[in-house]
């Protein structure tokens, strides 16, 4: 149950909470062993590594959770409120027909769309603020995040460091969406399950596909034990047979779970294998290419048009944790000029930080000109600006060796698979870097420990 007044505990609190001898055991054998710790694991940074993960109490990400899925809901009923089916939605949200690959405009928007989430969520004045929320299947940092926490807990078990401590890492999140895949799809033990990348897109490692797919391997394993046979290809590889059935790997797989963007994917004879097989009735795929037009910024404006007339709990919910937000147009442009340090303006479908413009950090010729074109291309949307809380964090300078402590703007990004709550990603800033959030301005990827 959600209270709307949730008073959340202090960032650092839960950290600072633990004994003292434990926290100094934890920075010096993370920086020790931080080669170890984040091998293979995506970043563009050359300088830092983490030389902690971040501690939050059970209770606080307990309730973060429930935000996340009541928010989630919210989303859709927003959506369901204004149109009956996907083709309708991508309609209303100016999406350009054929701009979302695999999708069906006939589906019904259901609750099945709600199978995999993850808002991205910062914390201002305390209080977690969800910037933008991803909903679809291709959710990117999981494997990073999982790995990562589990090699700090199992560095920290070594060592005896948190023996006697109520402290563990967070719940597996690959675990819980192997589970969520085998429930949403009703597959049976020992089903064959293509997990499809695209080896295009921009993302760390992408560029060699032999050696990321081997880095991968031990998901593949781990989905034995929820009896899953996964086998993980490039999309582009993928082929059809005379049933119409999609091959993978030389063999007819049983379902598909996209692991790439519906938006951006890149087109092969492979893709048009994926779509031959969803149009045949043959393949199961978790998720849904209509769940990614949830996620389009657009659905934050449309919780504020619709926010006074929602249940009591539902307006204090938004109000709280959604940055005002507004379709940008013409409309708005003379406010958005006059309030710019106050504001953002993004993309609508965007992610990574692509075309976001930040108002505070603009002169006010490069914020006009960016807003005005951004008006003339459509699809964007206009939303409150919130300074990230920056947080104590301790790091290792690769270089040196040296353990620095300073203090960082950071985000959590929970994933929920089949509206279960599980474990969450920590972007976390580094110092003297600029405070952007995302992967390629060199942010650090981690899990996170819990505490009760």
């Amino acid at each position: 149950m959600i209270d709307p007044n949730y008073s959340w505990p202090s960032a650092d609190g839960a950290w600072t909470d633990l004994p003292e001898p434990a926290r100094r055991a934890m920075v010096a054998s993370g920086a020790a062993a931080w080669e170890r710790v984040f091998h293979g694991r995506a970043t563009y940074n050359k300088q830092w590594r983490l030389a902690r993960p971040p501690v939050l109490t059970a209770d606080a990400w307990r309730e973060l959770n429930e935000v996340c899925d009541r928010l989630a809901q919210l989303v859709l009923d927003a959506c369901r409120r204004r149109v009956d089916t996907a083709g309708e939605l991508r309609r209303l949200l100016g999406v350009p027909a054929g701009e979302t690959r695999l999708l069906d405009e006939s589906e019904p928007l259901t609750e099945a769309l709600l199978a995999a989430y993850r808002p991205d969520v910062i914390f201002t004045e305390g209080v977690p603020k969800f910037v933008e929320y991803n909903i679809d299947s291709s959710l990117g940092g999981g494997f990073d995040a999982d790995t990562v926490i589990q090699r700090f807990a199992q560095l920290y078990a070594e060592h005896g460091i948190l023996d006697e401590l109520p402290v563990r890492a967070a719940p597996s999140l690959l675990d819980q969406r192997f589970v969520a895949i085998r429930e949403e799809l009703g597959l049976p033990d020992g089903a064959r399950l293509a997990l499809l990348m695209d080896f295009d897109a921009d993302y760390p490692g992408l560029d060699d596909p032999e050696t990321f797919i081997r880095i991968l391997d031990p998901l593949a394993v781990r989905a034995r034990d929820f009896g899953i046979d996964l086998v993980i290809a490039p999309l582009s590889t993928a082929t059809l047979d005379a049933e119409r059935r999609l091959v993978v790997d030389g063999a007819p797989v049983d379902a598909l779970f996209r692991l790439f963007v519906p938006n951006r994917v890149t087109p092969t004879a492979g893709l048009d294998a994926v779509a031959g097989a969803l149009a045949a009735g043959t393949l199961p795929m978790f998720v849904s290419a209509a769940a990614w037009l949830l996620g389009n910024k657009t659905t934050f404006a449309w919780l504020w048009e619709d926010v006074d007339a929602l249940p009591a709990d539902d307006q204090t919910l938004i109000r709280r944790h959604v940055p005002y937000t507004v379709p940008l147009t013409v409309a708005v442009l003379d406010r958005a000029l006059a309030e710019q340090a106050e504001l953002v303006a993004k993309p609508a479908d965007g992610s990574a930080g692509h075309g976001v413009l930040i108002g505070p950090d603009l002169s006010p010729s490069d914020w006009a000109e960016g807003l005005r074109a951004a008006v003339d291309r459509g699809g964007a949307i206009l939303q409150q600006y919130l300074p990230a809380d920056r947080v104590p964090m301790d790091f290792v300078q690769i270089e040196t060796g040296e353990t620095v402590t300073a203090d960082v703007p950071y985000s959590l990004a929970p994933y929920l698979f089949g509206r279960t709550a599980s474990g969450g990603l920590a972007r976390v800033g580094y110092p003297g870097g600029d405070g952007i959030l995302n992967l390629a301005h060199g942010v650090l990827l981690t899990g996170i420990l819990l505490t009760d």
